[in-house]
């Protein structure tokens, strides 16, 4: 009787563990806390892995150093059941010094940031790295409003669950906070 239950869980047992690691996200690697992508006032470019998307974001705002904040990002593999990225491209620029609202087009998910600081209005322009899959990506979206609730805040925005994703990004500008 046991070698019949052995042999009946086994096969089940290693397809839930191939399933495991399609929806097991470990701990955010950000590198450590002084690593960033940028130094203040200084542009960057960041780019997931071929096969990854942007899955956390951390951000340290400063008014000392012209208004700016230092970024970093986690990437993880996207999920199986979105097949293999079929095309990447960089989006629109989103200028300095105005509101902007962008998703990437073509049901791209975003897997990267190109981003450059204007000390003239004390913003940056921002570019987003999108990606789109073989399999469609579910339109199921909506926008955050909690990270950060006020600009001068830090934040630190993670997917908690599986098999969401970072599709855009929206900002606010006052001329009087910069």
């Amino acid at each position: 009787m046991d070698i019949f239950v052995l042999c009946v869980f086994l096969p089940l047992v290693t397809v839930a563990w191939g399933q495991y690691s399609d929806y097991y996200y470990g701990p955010f690697n950000y590198g450590d806390n002084d690593e960033w992508v940028n130094v203040y006032q200084q542009g960057f470019n960041f780019q997931c892995p071929h096969g990854q998307v942007i899955v956390a974001v951390r951000s340290v705002f400063s008014k000392k150093e012209g208004s700016d904040r230092l970024w970093n990002y986690a990437c993880m593999p996207a999920s199986q059941s979105l097949g293999e990225p079929t095309e990447c491209w960089w989006e629109e620029i989103n200028r300095a010094g105005t509101e902007w609202y962008q998703t990437c087009s073509n049901n791209g998910l975003v897997a990267g940031f190109q981003s450059q600081y204007f000390p003239s209005v004390l913003d940056r322009e921002w570019q987003f790295y999108c990606c789109r899959y073989s399999r469609r990506c579910p339109y199921s979206c909506w926008l955050t409003t909690e990270n950060p609730g006020h600009y001068g805040e830090d934040m630190d925005m993670m997917m908690y669950t599986y098999d969401y994703y970072i599709r855009g990004a929206t900002t606010t500008f006052s001329a009087v906070h910069r």
